[in-house]
């Protein structure tokens, strides 16, 4: 088995469909891998075409309990004054990633655009990510029990 990091570079989206009547949205994106989450920061009044560039880290193993190896990532507007609103979402399939990553040691995919889709299940905008997984070699960490909270 493979352990190692996830890295997921969250660059842009563009083309969703603003969820705000007044004003522009302020996006942001709840990125989820087996149990784990991370949360971007709002894109405040960047609307219908958000930029993040930033990075968020998973510890993952491969190959893990469950066949699952999907990253969800959730875009929401943030509200003030009520509950966030869904805007879409996009699945990026990991497994051939991962797979690679753990023969050869790491593996990338450039930033890519993924399209997004809402509650309906109708093409609402995309999203552009980038994906690195890096194995951790045998000594790293004392044998992974040494995982910090910053590592992932």
């Amino acid at each position: 088995m493979a352990v190692g990091i996830l890295e997921v570079f969250l660059v842009s989206a563009k083309g969703l469909q603003d969820s705000d009547f007044l004003g522009d949205m302020d996006p942001y994106v709840i990125i989820q891998y087996k149990g784990q989450e991370r949360k971007s920061s709002a894109a405040r009044g960047d609307g219908s075409s958000p930029s993040w560039n930033e990075k968020f880290t998973f510890k993952v193993e491969y190959p893990g309990s469950g066949g699952d190896y999907k990253l969800v990532l959730k875009i929401m507007d943030k509200d003030t004054f009520s509950s966030d609103d869904f805007v879409g979402q996009a699945t990026i399939f990991v497994k051939d990633l991962l797979a690679v990553g753990a023969d050869e040691g790491s593996a990338e995919l450039h930033p890519t655009k993924h399209s997004v889709v809402n509650a309906e299940q109708r093409y609402c905008g995309e999203i552009v990510v980038g994906l690195t997984f890096t194995k951790k070699e045998e000594n790293d960490e004392e044998e992974y029990g040494g995982w910090r909270e910053s590592d992932y």
